[in-house]
C-alpha cells in the first residue's frame, strides 16, 4: 500500500480521556451509533454502555471497563460517518494510542467490533492482574528530552512507557524505580514529574503476564487484512500483514507507545491532517507540538460529526 500526498489518517484515542456520558448523544442522535454499543454489550454479555453513558466513574475507571468503553465510543462515532462513505473515502492510514490501537485495527476491518471488545475486555483485565497495586506506578515527565530520559531510565531501572509527543514522556516500572526516575528527571532539568493515578505500571516488563495472556487470545481471534496500513505503535511504522498484526499486539502489551515517532512517520509519508475519532482531545492536542505543519481536529458530539461530512 502507498500512500498519495496531503492525505489524511484517523487516529484514535487511548485510556486517560474516558468520562461518564462519552459518545451518549451520539448514541441518541444516530441510530448506527447506539447499535454499535448494544452490539459491544452483547459480546462482552454486560451492560457496558450503561456502565459508560450513567454509571459511577470509579467503575468506568476499571481498567477491564475503560479499554472496551473507549473503543466503543470511537467505533460509534466512526459508524456514524461510514453511513455516508466507508473509511476509506476519508483517510489513507490509521493509528491508536495503546488500546486505541485496537480501534484503529476494528476501524481498518481486521478486527470484528465483537472480538476487539472482547479481546480489550481480556487485556484491560490481564493488564490489572499482572502487577499487585501498588507494586508499579507510571510518572509523566514534562519538559525533558527523549534521549536524556533515556538515559535516566537505564540509570534508574524504570522504562520509558509512552513517548508522546516533545517533552511529554511518561516512565513505568517498580514504584521505587519510577521514584528514582522522577528525583532524577528533576535534577536533569525537568519542568513537573507527576506521579499519574494508574492502577497497573503499563507498558513495561512487569506487564509480561499480560501480554502471555494476550497471545493465547490473539491466537484464536482471526484477524483479516486491514483496509487501510496501520501505523503500529511498536514499530511506528506501518503494517499489514494479520500475522505481523498479530505479533505486534503482544509486543504492545511490554513495550514502548512511540506516538512522536508514529506522527513524524506519517508526516514523512505525506499524511497532513489528522482526525482524532472518540471522545477527549489528548492525541490532537499534541498534533503540534509533534510536527508544526500539521493539522489535528476531534469528532466527539454529534454536531463535530455532522460539521465534518458537511
Amino acid at each position: 500500500m502507498s500512500f498519495e500526498k496531503t492525505k489524511t489518517a484517523f487516529i484514535f484515542p487511548g485510556q486517560g480521556s474516558q468520562k461518564i456520558g462519552m459518545g451518549r448523544t451520539v448514541a441518541e442522535a444516530f441510530p448506527e451509533a447506539k447499535s454499535v454499543f448494544e452490539e459491544v454489550d452483547e459480546a462482552l454479555g454486560e451492560n457496558l454502555s450503561k456502565i459508560i453513558f450513567s454509571g459511577e466513574q470509579e467503575v468506568l475507571n476499571l481498567t477491564e471497563n475503560t479499554q472496551p468503553a473507549i473503543m466503543a465510543t470511537s467505533i460509534a462515532t466512526l459508524r456514524v460517518m461510514e453511513k455516508a462513505d466507508p473509511i476509506e473515502a476519508y483517510c489513507v492510514a490509521v493509528a491508536g494510542h495503546s488500546l486505541g490501537e485496537y480501534s484503529a485495527l476494528c476501524a481498518s476491518g481486521a478486527l470484528s467490533l465483537a472480538d476487539t471488545a472482547r479481546l480489550l475486555k481480556i487485556r484491560g483485565k490481564a493488564m490489572q492482574e499482572a502487577v499487585p497495586v501498588g507494586i508499579g506506578a507510571m510518572s509523566a515527565i514534562l519538559g525533558l528530552g527523549f534521549d536524556t530520559l533515556k538515559e535516566i531510565t537505564e540509570e534508574t531501572g524504570c522504562e520509558i512507557a509512552n513517548d508522546n509527543c516533545e517533552g511529554q514522556i511518561v516512565i513505568s516500572g517498580t514504584k521505587e524505580s519510577v521514584e528514582r526516575g522522577m528525583l532524577a528527571a528533576r535534577k536533569a532539568g525537568a519542568r513537573k514529574a507527576i506521579e499519574l493515578p494508574v492502577s497497573a505500571p503499563f507498558h513495561c516488563k512487569l506487564m509480561q503476564p499480560a501480554a502471555e495472556k494476550m497471545a493465547e487470545a490473539l491466537a484464536n481471534v482471526e484477524i483479516q487484512s486491514p483496509k487501510l496500513p496501520i501505523i503500529a505503535n511498536v514499530t511506528a511504522t506501518q503494517v499489514d500483514s494479520p500475522e505481523k498484526i498479530r505479533e505486534l499486539l503482544v509486543q504492545q502489551v511490554t513495550g514502548m507507545v512511540r506516538w512522536r515517532e508514529s506522527v513524524k512517520y506519517m508526516h514523512k509519508v505525506g499524511i497532513h491532517n489528522l482526525t482524532e475519532i472518540g471522545f477527549g482531545k489528548v492525541l490532537s492536542g499534541m498534533t503540534k507540538r509533534i510536527e508544526e505543519t500539521m493539522n489535528s481536529v476531534c469528532l466527539q458530539h454529534p454536531e463535530d460529526i455532522e460539521a465534518y461530512l458537511k
